[in-house]
C-alpha cells in the first residue's frame, strides 16, 4: 500500500480548472487540482493521486468559503454534478467564463491584443434546456447518509447517469433544468413503472424492460415524450398510453422506441409515434423547426437566438452574397441567416441531421439552402467551391476538438473575407484562431453563456481577411 499523503493547510482557490475541478495554490505556491470548491475559497485539503503532473484532490475542510458561494437550489446538487457550479452566484459564473475565454486566447492562442467582449448571459438561468434523456436502472445511487443507515431501499431510480458508474443513476425528485411538466411526467412515469413491477434495466446484464425517458419541449409549450425499452411488449405499450392520456392529456406526442442494442443510442433506430405528428415545432426569429424524437437542436432555444443573432451581427451579410456553413448540424444557424443573403450551403458529415436541415428548409420556403453529407475535411476542397461558387463569408461550428487541419489549411488557401467561428470548446477555438490569424485578423471574441450552473461556454469569433 502507498503512504497516505498528509494534507495541505490554507489552500486558496483561485479558478476553475478542467470538468468541475478548481485550481488551487498552496502557501509554497504550488498549484494543484480541487474538487468541490469554487474559486474564493480557502480550504485544508487532502491529496489523493496526481494528474497530468498535478496534485488532484478534493477539500478536507472549508476553511473560509468563498464570497461568491451560494446555497445550490438543487437537493441533488451534491451528487448530481449535472449543474457543477450552481453553488457560485451567476455574476461570479459569468466573470469566471469571460476569464476562461480570455485566458484561452492569449495563452493558446497567442493573441493578447484580440478584444474578449462581456459575456452574454443566459436568461432564464435555470429551466432552460428543451430536451433531457433520463435512464432507468436497477441500480441507483446511494448517497452516505442512506448508506450510514440500516434501512433497506428500493435500488430502483430513474435520472441521470453517476459519474464514473456506468450502472447506476441518480435518482430524481426534481430538476431546475427543464421547466415542467417534465418534473411531474418523469416522476408519474416512475410510479406507474414501479406500481406495475415493470423491469428497470440492468446495465450490468442488459436484463430489464424500461431503458430511457425523454421529454423535449419547446417555448410555446409543445411537449414530446419519449419511452425507450428494451424489448417490444403490445400490452405494455397499451398500458403506457392509457396512463399518459389520462394523467396528461395535454401531451399530443407520445413516441415509442425499441433498443435491443447494449448502447443507449437511438440514431439507428425506428420509433413508433403513439399519438400527435411526431414532432413539436420551435420558432426562432421567424424561422420554423420541426424537431422529431431523434433531431439535432439547440438545447438552450433562449441562449439559442441569442447566439444566432450574434452570428448575424458578425456575418454582416449581404443579398447578393454566398454563405458556407461548416458543422452544419440540422441547418439552424444556417436557415437562420438565409433570408439575408443568396445563397447557402452547408456541411454536415451526420446524415440524420442534414434530412432535418433539408426539411426545415422546406418547411420555411429556403429554395436558397443546400445541405451536403459529408465529412468537412474532406468534401471542403478547391473542386467544391468551384461547383457551389467562393463563399463571400463562413460561419464554422465545429465538434468540441475543433476544426480539422485540412478545414484550416482550405480556409487560408481560399482567402473568403469573412469567417464566424462559433465554438463550444475556448481552448481549441483559441488554437485554431492561432493558425488562422497568419492570414486573417480576428476582430473580436464574444462569450455566450448557453448553458448556466455549468462549465461549459460557447464563443464567437469574428475574422476578417488581412489585406
Amino acid at each position: 500500500m502507498g503512504r497516505k499523503r498528509q494534507p495541505i493547510q490554507n489552500v486558496k482557490i483561485v479558478a476553475f480548472g478542467h470538468k468541475g475541478t478548481s485550481i488551487g495554490k498552496t502557501p509554497e505556491g504550488e498549484a494543484v487540482l480541487v474538487e468541490d470548491a469554487v474559486p474564493g475559497d480557502t480550504v485544508t485539503y487532502q491529496p489523493r493521486r496526481k494528474k497530468k503532473g498535478m496534485k488532484l484532490g478534493h477539500v478536507l475542510e472549508l476553511v473560509e468559503p468563498s464570497p461568491h458561494r451560494v446555497k445550490p437550489v438543487c437537493e441533488h446538487f451534491d451528487h448530481c454534478g449535472g449543474c457543477s457550479w450552481q453553488n457560485l452566484d451567476y455574476e461570479e459564473q459569468c466573470r469566471q467564463k469571460e476569464d476562461i475565454v480570455a485566458s484561452a486566447v492569449k495563452r493558446i492562442g497567442q493573441l493578447p491584443n484580440v478584444e474578449i467582449r462581456p459575456i452574454i448571459k443566459g436568461d432564464p438561468e435555470l429551466y432552460y434546456r428543451n430536451k433531457l434523456e433520463y435512464t432507468f436502472a436497477n441500480r441507483r445511487w446511494l448517497t452516505p447518509e442512506e448508506i450510514s443507515t440500516d434501512e433497506v431501499f428500493d435500488m430502483r431510480g430513474l435520472g441521470f447517469h453517476k459519474s464514473g458508474a456506468f450502472d447506476k443513476v441518480i435518482d430524481l425528485r426534481e430538476c431546475h433544468l427543464q421547466k415542467e411538466p417534465t418534473n411531474h411526467v418523469r416522476n408519474a412515469i416512475k410510479e406507474w413503472a414501479i406500481e406495475n413491477q415493470l423491469a428497470f434495466y440492468n446495465y450490468r446484464t442488459h436484463e430489464g424492460q424500461l431503458r430511457n425517458l425523454i421529454i423535449r419541449t419547446t417555448r410555446k409549450g409543445e411537449v414530446m415524450v419519449i419511452l425507450v425499452v428494451a424489448k417490444e411488449d403490445e400490452e405494455l405499450k397499451k398500458d403506457f398510453l392509457r396512463m399518459m392520456n389520462a394523467s396528461f392529456p395535454d401531451i399530443e406526442n407520445l413516441i415509442w422506441i425499441v433498443n435491443t442494442k447494449k448502447n443507449d443510442s437511438l440514431h439507428d433506430l425506428d420509433f413508433e409515434v403513439l399519438t400527435g405528428d411526431g414532432y413539436i415545432t420551435e420558432e426562432l426569429d421567424g424561422v420554423k423547426f420541426k424537431i422529431g424524437p431523434k433531431s439535432f437542436f439547440q438545447t438552450n432555444p433562449y441562449q439559442a437566438k441569442r447566439l444566432f443573432d450574434e452570428v448575424k451581427k458578425a456575418t454582416a451579410l449581404k443579398t447578393d452574397e454566398v454563405l458556407y456553413d461548416l458543422y452544419c448540424g440540422v441547418g439552424s444557424i444556417g436557415l437562420f441567416l438565409a433570408g439575408n443573403c443568396e445563397k447557402v450551403v452547408g456541411i454536415e458529415e451526420v446524415p440524420e441531421a442534414i434530412e432535418d436541415a433539408m426539411m426545415n428548409a422546406e418547411l420555411n420556403g429556403f429554395e436558397n439552402a443546400y445541405f451536403h453529407v459529408g465529412d468537412v475535411g474532406k468534401l471542403l476542397d478547391r473542386d467544391f467551391i468551384g461547383r457551389h461558387g467562393r463563399a463571400d463569408v463562413v460561419v464554422t461550428d465545429p465538434p468540441r476538438a475543433g476544426m480539422d487541419p485540412v478545414v484550416v489549411e482550405t480556409l487560408k488557401e481560399a482567402r473568403i473575407p469573412r469567417i464566424v467561428y462559433v465554438s463550444c470548446n475556448p481552448s481549441t477555438q483559441a488554437r485554431d484562431l492561432k493558425n488562422l490569424s497568419e492570414v486573417y485578423q480576428v476582430e473580436y471574441v464574444q462569450p455566450v453563456d448557453m448553458f448556466p450552473q455549468t462549465n461549459h461556454i460557447e464563443a464567437v469569433a469574428l475574422l476578417k481577411l488581412r489585406s
